[in-house]
């Protein structure tokens, strides 16, 4: 049994069957690995096709945004110049009111201080009833009228 011949040739059949069994289990995988690998490029065909348009509607909706909150910020500023405006007219309305009101009082004082006037009775004396000067009784004021 020390032929080299021999040993060879059962080296060589040992060989062969290893490969052999290497394949048979290599075989499923590699049919596995080759579906894995048309998913994949379906996946990519799939992301070329979409993702460009997909990016592209992200970009725009996000210039729609930038330009929407400008115009946002646009009309808040705006608003809060119409409620300054608003503010300053009410203020003048205010001031404009107190005025009237003090108008108001001071034509009634006035009306009322011209109606006692022309009402009054003025009394009828005559030139020989007239005091002098000297008897006339003196005019005092009290301090509220002052």
């Amino acid at each position: 049994m020390i032929d080299p011949l021999f040993w060879l040739g059962m080296s060589m059949i040992l060989v062969a069957a290893s490969l052999t069994a290497v394949l048979v289990a290599a075989i499923p995988t590699l049919q596995e690995l080759a579906h894995a690998a048309r998913s994949a490029e379906k996946l990519f065909d799939t992301l070329s096709r979409e993702l460009p348009p997909t990016l592209q509607a992200i970009r725009n909706t996000s210039l729609e945004m930038t330009e929407l909150s400008d115009d946002v910020g646009e009309s808040v500023k705006s608003a809060s110049q119409v409620v300054r405006q608003v503010d300053q007219s009410l203020d003048i309305a205010k001031k404009q009111a107190q005025d009237i009101q003090i108008s108001t009082r001071s034509l009634a004082v006035g009306f009322k201080a011209a109606w006692t006037t022309f009402t009054r009775q003025k009394p009828i004396r005559s030139t020989t009833e007239k005091l002098p000067m000297n008897n006339r009784p003196e005019v005092t004021f009290s301090e509220s009228e002052l």
